[in-house]
């Protein structure tokens, strides 16, 4: 999916619609555009077909009435059934007086003898739990296509409020909501068709978007300079644990790949585990104490693998040097409880079980977590998941969609965070470190997905799909 970065929420897009008829576009040419244009996407994805169109008695339902107008226009065999008449006075209500076609009672059996429904009902900015007879009669069709979201759908928060029924495709306008790509709502819209409807230039100040969908818009990758040498693009220092050293290798693999210039992995006792892997890597027994004193040092990823004792001793250390630190995995457990251990750290990626042992439960509301927590520890936190949030302590945010299921997989964490890491060393601020890890680490997983047709795909497959994830990058 492509889309405009800006994210808006319910609130936001009902702000924008308020200002376009002071910017010279009426609320009701709006309407008729998007009308225009759901009546447009279905026609391109479907033959004519018995059509029921469901209308609530908002902009929704508004909208509605234009879709069964331009679709009977073109021949199409449409009926519409209204929940409720739209208010006098509105653009709603002269779109309903403005449809002269065939009406059905609001039923499921009406529902059930369509061969399409269009959910017209509730849009985005719904505040309380959809009614359980819209949900039963959406339920009764056999195929639907959702205006704006399916009806029940949180804009916000992509929770469903009651039950929501599942969309064949979910047509949108302007700019996405957040709750498009947070789960559920991201598979309750399907596909998501974004549609222009006109909306005045001027209509929307960029500068006072907080929330994006993540996509290389957001973030510049660091460039190879050529008077550069490994210690200009960065030293990156990797605190491996001899138990599982596996995690550190892979974190470090994904940071060098990445750009890193220089890295060592520092063990504590015995090395040799890991002199015999990449010959790539610098491994050092050195004390953490003893190579802070190497002001090059700047940039630490502490965590994947290294065991929670070991991370409860060395974190405070990094953090009362004035490191940059990726904190990951047992650098989260050795703060579970006392998250504001965590000040000083840059980035932070729990999942949501991390999440959860640190700040409580993310709730139904992800995007608010992540946000919280990253203004409590001021410290990017990059909340992990099939919608992962990057949350800045300045209140952006970023939702992740280009990630496969196929991530869900041991070490794919350990990646992620060498990723970030070694971003971070070359100079990337922390939020758009983050952001641009999760999406290459997305990518990575894509490309190496794409080789083994989306099967059998383990986290070391992910450093030959991140090479060629940056190689498309350049190319533009």
């Amino acid at each position: 999916m492509s889309f405009p970065a800006e994210l808006l929420t319910p609130e936001e897009m009902a702000a924008v619609d308020r200002a376009a008829p002071l910017l010279g576009v009426p609320g009701l040419t709006l309407m008729e555009n998007a009308g225009r244009a759901v009546a447009r996407a279905i026609r391109r994805r479907m033959a004519p077909c018995r059509t029921l169109v469901l209308c609530g008695p908002g902009n929704n339902g508004g909208d509605g009435y234009v879709i069964a107008r331009h679709l009977a226009q073109e021949g199409w065999p449409v009926t519409v059934a209204a929940l409720a008449e739209p208010k006098a006075g509105t653009d709603a209500a002269a779109m309903a007086a403005a449809w002269h076609g065939p009406r059905a009672d609001f039923t499921e059996q009406a529902a059930a003898r369509a061969d399409l429904v269009i959910d017209a009902v509730f849009g985005s900015g719904l505040s309380r739990e959809v009614e359980s007879a819209v949900f039963k009669i959406l339920l009764s069709a056999k195929r639907v296509v959702a205006v704006d979201v399916p009806s029940g759908l949180d804009g916000a928060t992509g929770q469903p409020r009651g039950d929501v029924v599942p969309a064949e495709f979910t047509v949108t306008f302007f700019r996405l909501k957040p709750g498009h790509l947070l789960l559920p709502g991201r598979d309750l819209c399907g596909e998501i068709v974004l549609a222009d409807i006109g909306m005045p230039a001027g209509v929307l100040l960029t500068d006072q978007v907080k929330t994006f969908a993540n996509s290389p818009d957001l973030w510049t990758l660091p460039q190879l300079s050529l008077s550069g040498q490994k210690y200009t693009r960065g030293m990156l220092t990797v605190l491996a644990g001899s138990e599982m050293a596996g995690a550190a290798r892979m974190a470090s693999l994904a940071a060098r790949r990445v750009g890193a210039g220089l890295l060592t992995v520092v063990v504590q006792g015995n090395g040799d585990v890991l002199r015999a892997t990449e010959p790539g890597l610098i491994i050092s027994e050195m004390p953490v104490d003893e190579l802070l004193q190497d002001q090059r040092c700047k940039t630490w990823l502490c965590g994947p693998g290294l065991g929670i004792d070991r991370a409860r001793a060395v974190l405070p250390q990094l953090i009362a040097a004035g490191r940059q630190i990726v904190a990951d995995a047992d650098a989260l457990g050795a703060c579970a409880g006392a998250p504001d251990k965590l000040r000083g750290v840059s980035v932070i990626t729990p999942h949501g079980g991390e999440f959860a042992k640190l700040f409580g439960p993310v709730g139904a509301d992800k995007l608010a977590a992540a946000r919280a927590a990253a203004k409590r520890i001021d410290a990017v936190v990059v909340l992990k998941g099939a919608d992962t949030v990057i949350a800045s302590p300045d209140g952006r945010a970023a939702i992740n969609h280009n990630a496969p299921p196929s991530l869900a997989t041991a070490g794919s964490g350990d990646v992620l965070a060498g990723i970030i890491a070694g971003l971070l060393t070359q100079g990337m601020a922390p939020w758009e470190a983050a952001a641009a890890g999760v999406w290459l680490h997305g990518e990575a997983a894509n490309l190496a997905d794409a080789d083994s047709g989306g099967a059998g795909l383990i986290a070391e497959d992910l450093a030959d799909g991140l090479r060629r994830a940056l190689a498309a990058m350049q190319r533009g």
